[in-house]
């Protein structure tokens, strides 16, 4: 093999597998478990509460995104932390069967969410280092699709898995998950195998401190200096933690609303069909939504297209005021209203992820966008944390109506942050 070969790989040979590889933890840790407690038994308080405090390592990451930086190459860092996760989810099938398994599998998905954040920072800079800047263009609505793919695999397909598994057992929940668990380990053990072979090895993913005189304390601090010295930076960081303050709350309550008894409010599904309604349906919409929403901003740019994917984010929550009000039972109207609700919210994000990358530009712009991220992850994160006990103190009716109340918040910061007219356009050579 040539060293040509060696450093430069068609990005088809590994794009879609680093970013499926890297949405499947996400949405493990935040989506599927809350299905898989709500299935073993966990009430909505502590579901919401537990799982939303799994965001944190998400939140914080930007705490050691320098480090990624700093030491050894990102495709290092890539490969290990595709090892642990691997392990990580071995080690959750292993203690979903044991008496305290709420207490063990929480203790596994953070380990998990700490690999998954740092696996985030190393392969979103390894995709700037490794690609030229129109190939960084041209594949970043394959990456996105690729990442709702493994959306779809997780919530979608393991969920009606374990759902038929649940079936074909007589009901023994702890049993399909079980197995459910063990063939994601195995199927992420693939990835690591592939990734430590394929990956390519870019001339310029290098530490950024390579000699003596560098000073690894006053090159960390720096990093951080330099973000928030940013213009505008408040309300900045403002768009980033209130642009999604409706669905921080509502993406919690959706598969538990799903799932719940039509006595008390829900829709009375079974586990297989939330995969399909939710896992499936909702995730190819969302997709959808996110490739039109990055085609139509790439022509015209984020700046023509931020106030149309404001509305569009957050008016199809109405849809599930709809489904609480009258709880339809025809199983294609349901999965209308939340694929309509999904496409928004994919076509909305658009926006925010276009943001994130405009704040991010200029040096450090890995550990920057990393900072990015641990902020939305906090706007995630806290707003999640109180939904479950607020969803059982007023009831679904009344909590999607506050949903709609919610997104306010997200209308407000649109309207002051300042947006680069240029900015996401094709440019032509």
């Amino acid at each position: 093999m040539t060293n040509e070969q060696v450093t430069k790989r068609h990005p088809w040979a590994w794009v879609p597998t680093l970013y499926f590889a890297q949405g499947v933890p996400y949405v493990v840790v935040m989506t599927v478990s809350v299905i898989m407690y709500k299935r073993m038994g966990i009430s909505n308080t502590d579901i919401a509460l537990y799982t939303s405090w799994l965001y944190l390592p998400w939140v914080i990451k930007p705490l050691w995104s320098p480090l990624v930086d700093m030491f050894r190459t990102k495709r290092l860092w890539i490969v290990v932390t595709q090892f642990i996760v691997g392990a990580a989810l071995a080690m959750v099938a292993l203690t979903i069967p044991m008496p305290a398994f709420f207490q063990y599998t929480l203790a596994v998905f953070w380990l998990m969410a700490f690999s998954s954040a740092t696996h985030d920072i190393a392969a979103d800079g390894f995709y700037m280092l490794a690609l030229e800047q129109h190939q960084q263009a041209a594949f970043v609505g394959v990456r996105s699709m690729f990442y709702r793919i493994a959306m779809i695999t997780g919530q979608g397909l393991l969920v009606v898995v374990a759902g038929q598994i649940e079936t074909n057992s007589g009901g023994n929940i702890a049993f399909a998950w079980s197995v459910t668990f063990g063939i994601l380990s195995a199927l992420f053990m693939l990835f690591f195998v592939y990734h430590k072979f394929m990956l390519p090895h870019p001339v310029v993913d290098k530490p950024t401190i390579q000699s003596q005189s560098t000073s690894p304390v006053a090159e960390f601090f720096k990093v951080f200096l330099l973000f928030f010295k940013k213009k505008n930076i408040i309300v900045t960081l403002l768009f980033l933690l209130f642009y999604r303050f409706a669905e921080a709350q509502l993406v919690k309550l959706v598969s538990p609303f799903l799932l719940d008894a039509r006595d008390k409010g829900g829709l009375g599904l079974t586990t297989s069909e939330v995969g399909i309604v939710y896992g499936t349906v909702g995730i190819i919409a969302l997709t959808l939504g996110g490739l039109l929403g990055g085609f139509l901003a790439s022509r015209n740019g984020l700046k023509s297209w931020l106030w149309p994917m404001v509305f569009i984010i957050h008016l199809p929550d109405l849809a599930f005021v709809y489904l609480s009000q009258v709880q339809p039972e025809n199983f294609v109207l349901i999965n209308i209203a939340v694929a309509l609700e999904q496409f928004g919210y994919g076509f909305g994000f658009t926006a925010y992820m276009l943001f994130m990358i405009m704040v991010s530009e200029g040096e450090h712009k890995t550990a920057h966008y990393a900072i990015c991220t641990g902020f939305m992850a906090l706007g995630m994160m806290i707003p999640g944390m109180f939904s479950g006990a607020l969803q059982e103190a007023i009831g679904y009716q009344s909590f999607f109506l506050w949903i709609i109340a919610s997104t306010i918040p997200g209308f407000v910061v649109a309207a002051l942050v300042k947006v680069d007219p240029e900015f996401g356009k094709k440019r032509t050579a």
